[in-house]
C-alpha cells in the first residue's frame, strides 16, 4: 500500500489491488479561547493520536492494507474515525469496517437503499474475490450501521463540512466529495486513467455524461482529485480525463 499526503489534512493510501483509493480527512475542532485570546485545539482522547474528527473515505482492499490503516493515523497524528463514507457500493469501497469495526458507515441515501435491495451481495462478492485471490481474512465483512445521507448536502467534520454531489452513472448509487478547505474532490469511480468509463447496470450513459458535468466545475477549483482507482490527478489532468470519457460515451 502507498500513501501520500495531499494536505496536511488529507491523507491519501493506494492499494496494491486495482490501485483503489481510500483517502482520509481531519477536520479541525476548536475550543473557546484561552484567556490570553488565542484558540484552543480540543485533544480527542482514545486510539488515535492528534486532535479532530476524522473520516476515511472508501477502503484499501487486502488485509494487510486493511490491518495498517489504524497504525497510519496514529504515526500520521491523525485520531481514530468518527466515520466511514463509501462514495457508492461496490463492494471494494465498503471495507473500511474492517479495519474499523466499531464506526458507522455512512453514504448517499441511493446507496443506503441499493444495499438494502441486495442485503449480503457486498459480502458474497467479498467471499467470490477472496476465493478466487485465495485470500483468508480474519473476519467478515460486517457493514453494521449504515446511515443514508442526504445528497446534494453537507457533512461536518470538526470545524469544516465536507459537500456532498450526486454521482450515479458508473452505479446507479453514488456521491462524490469535496474537500473545500484542502481543494480535493473524491470522485469515485470517475475520472480514472486506468479505467475506462463503465455504466453498470441500473444506470445510463447520459447520468455518466451528466455526473461528469456537476464534477466539471469541482475538478476546475480542485488542487487534487482523487479517482476511485488509479493516480491522483491535479485540476489540467482530470479535465482532460473528463473530456475524454465524454467523447467515450457519444460513441
Amino acid at each position: 500500500m502507498r500513501v501520500v499526503s495531499l494536505h496536511p489534512d488529507v491523507l491519501v493510501a493506494t492499494s496494491a489491488i486495482w490501485q483503489t483509493n481510500c483517502t482520509i480527512v481531519r477536520g479541525t475542532v476548536s475550543a473557546a479561547p484561552d484567556p490570553a485570546g488565542n484558540p484552543v485545539v480540543v485533544q480527542i482522547a482514545g486510539e488515535g493520536a492528534g486532535s479532530g474528527e476524522t473520516f476515511a473515505i472508501d477502503s484499501p482492499v487486502l488485509p494487510a492494507e486493511l490491518e495498517a490503516l489504524p497504525t497510519l493515523l496514529r504515526q500520521s497524528d491523525f485520531p481514530s474515525p468518527n466515520g466511514l463514507l463509501a462514495t457508492h457500493g461496490d463492494w471494494d469501497h465498503l471495507l473500511g469496517r474492517l479495519a474499523f469495526p466499531d464506526v458507522a458507515l455512512g453514504c448517499a441515501e441511493s446507496t443506503s437503499a441499493r444495499l438494502a435491495a441486495a442485503p449480503g451481495a457486498a459480502q458474497r462478492e467479498l467471499r467470490a474475490f477472496d476465493k478466487g485471490f485465495y485470500i483468508e481474512r480474519p473476519h467478515p465483512l460486517m457493514l453494521g450501521q449504515v446511515q443514508g445521507l442526504p445528497v446534494p448536502g453537507r457533512c461536518g467534520i470538526g470545524e469544516h463540512e465536507l459537500e456532498l454531489h450526486p454521482a450515479d452513472g458508473h452505479t446507479e448509487d453514488g456521491m462524490a466529495i469535496w474537500v473545500p478547505w484542502a481543494r480535493v474532490l473524491v470522485c469515485g469511480d470517475y475520472l480514472s486513467t486506468v479505467e475506462p468509463p463503465e455504466v453498470g447496470q441500473g444506470s445510463s450513459a447520459g447520468a455518466y455524461r451528466d455526473t461528469l458535468e456537476r464534477l466539471r466545475p469541482l475538478v476546475a477549483a480542485a488542487e487534487h482529485v482523487v479517482p476511485g482507482h488509479g493516480p491522483i490527478l491535479d485540476s489540467e489532468r482530470a479535465l482532460a480525463v473528463l473530456e475524454e470519457n465524454l467523447v467515450s460515451l457519444a460513441l
